[in-house]
């Protein structure tokens, strides 16, 4: 197992921490000196917030553990390619690099959409490593969007929205 699959693993776990919420299962931890600083997983239904997603939330974790909010030397592992919210807010704390488990054709910006992370016109470009437990990352997406697909069928949802 590389570096990276050990803690795009990581990742996964707290992309679970998500799902058990009802949560879309994103979840990313933040390495510094090889040793995670930081773990992040979706709850924006539970917080009831726009901003709560996984990577903001362990950015903050991230930035209170090193006393500031340039996070330079930083590596974030992430489960799905970052929003257009959460890959500027990865460039802002200047985060070294990316790594990402499976890609967002429908909004991700890092490659997707846009690539917010590599643009030169910034004054700050993050390094990314893509497809990392891609497999592991988007089985675990499918099947949550599936069972939730099948709860709103059975209205189990009960008018909730994800």
């Amino acid at each position: 197992m590389t570096v990276d699959e050990k803690y795009m693993k990581e990742a996964l776990k707290q992309a679970k921490k998500a799902a058990a919420l009802n949560e879309v299962p994103i979840g990313c931890v933040i390495v510094y000196e090889d040793k995670i600083i930081a773990r992040g997983y979706n709850r924006r239904n539970v917080d009831h917030s726009t901003i709560s997603h996984a990577e903001i939330n362990a950015i903050r974790k991230a930035s209170r553990k090193l006393g500031d909010w340039r996070l330079e030397g930083c590596t974030i592992y992430i489960t799905l390619e970052p929003c257009q919210m959460c890959a500027g807010a990865i460039v802002q704390a200047r985060i070294t690099r990316a790594v990402i488990g499976s890609m967002n054709g429908k909004a991700g910006c890092a490659g997707s959409i846009l690539n917010l992370l590599e643009m030169e016109q910034f004054n700050h470009q993050v390094e990314v490593t893509r497809g990392v437990l891609e497999e592991e990352c988007s089985t675990m997406l499918s099947a949550f969007f599936r069972n939730l697909r099948e709860m709103k069928k059975n209205n189990i949802l009960q008018g909730r929205a994800v």
